[in-house]
């Protein structure tokens, strides 16, 4: 939607600043409240008070996922008290504010009949109008939840490693994605299997780049593989969110620009699942002959890398 677009107007008034109450939001439009109820409902299939209301605690929810205290999002999101936003919240999100970040992987969306949603930086992320018919089913789930759950075995194996181990070159030359660096060791490696979603994260979000995300190519101590271990179990519930959050909406061909690249480029999100995916399991695999040249035991049936294996596990659907 462009600045001149008619809804856009309709939909600023709406969620600009103010007691956000009918009459005023009508005011910034210049409208009766009858006349501005009547338009935007037409419009947009809910309410201006509906949409308001469900916008504000989307932006509530995305603020606590990123570290907002319940007080300053109930505060943001125009609730009088924090227990009348708790008890809001939960009507919509099924959870306490409190216990969302430990269920991040659901995202902040809500259900909406027009494809209107809080997204940061910007106020509203607006759904493309044509629905795609979603071929992907429950596959693009297993993979998904396959590869996160098996970067976080694999690390837990490089985390009992030394420094020595970790660092020594194992696979000289090897640099799957050249523009990344090389990964000729246990630590280069783990270092790009954790890091590498984060900047697509970033893009897809509308978020500020980590700074540390251009330093993909330096190696780190051993040490690290245990921060670097805390920051997937961070990212991890995100990709899936995104995953899960896109599939609902059979969003796979809409497109984010990539400002970081040098000229900016757009991708599809299906290009990016893709891609993704790839080069994770490459590094998987890579780590894998990595960490048994290092002498690490790959016996514990949990590090199989067979997702059949993975998921039989997971449900106890045997053979």
């Amino acid at each position: 939607m462009t600045d001149s677009d008619p809804l856009r107007r309709l939909l600023d008034a709406v969620l600009e600043d103010g007691d956000g109450s009918l009459a005023g939001m009508a005011a910034g439009a210049h409208l009766s409240p009858f006349h501005f109820q009547r338009t935007v409902r037409s419009a947009a299939r809910e309410s201006p008070t509906a949409i308001r209301r469900r916008v504000l605690l989307e932006r509530a929810a995305w603020q606590l996922q990123r570290g907002s205290s319940v007080t300053d999002a109930a505060l943001g999101a125009e609730f009088d008290s924090v227990d009348g936003f708790a008890r809001a919240f939960r009507r919509a999100y099924g959870c306490a504010p409190s216990q969302l970040p430990a269920a991040a992987e659901r995202g902040h969306w809500l259900p909406a009949p027009n494809g209107l949603h809080f997204h940061a930086p910007a106020v509203l992320y607006a759904e493309a109008g044509e629905r795609r018919e979603d071929s992907t089913g429950e596959v693009t789930a297993l993979l998904v939840e396959h590869d996160l759950e098996d970067v976080e075995a694999l690390l837990g194996v490089a985390e009992q490693l030394d420094a020595q181990a970790l660092g020594r070159v194992r696979m000289r030359g090897h640099a799957p994605r050249p523009f990344d660096g090389p990964e000729e060791s246990i630590a280069q490696t783990v270092h790009h299997l954790v890091l590498s979603r984060e900047p697509w994260l970033a893009s897809i979000a509308g978020e500020v780049m980590p700074p540390e995300l251009s330093t993909l190519a330096v190696p780190i101590t051993g040490r690290d593989v245990a921060a670097l271990r805390e920051r997937h179990r961070r990212s991890a519930p995100r990709w899936l969110a995104m995953v899960r959050e896109v599939q609902r909406r059979g969003a796979w061909s809409d497109r984010v620009i990539d400002a970081l690249c040098e000229p900016p480029e757009s991708f599809l999100l299906s290009q990016i699942l893709a891609h993704e995916l790839t080069f994770s399991a490459h590094r998987r695999q890579s780590l894998r002959w990595m960490l048994a040249d290092a002498g690490a035991d790959l016996t514990d049936p949990a590090l199989d890398p067979d997702p059949i294996l993975w998921h039989r596990r997971r449900t106890g659907d045997q053979p």
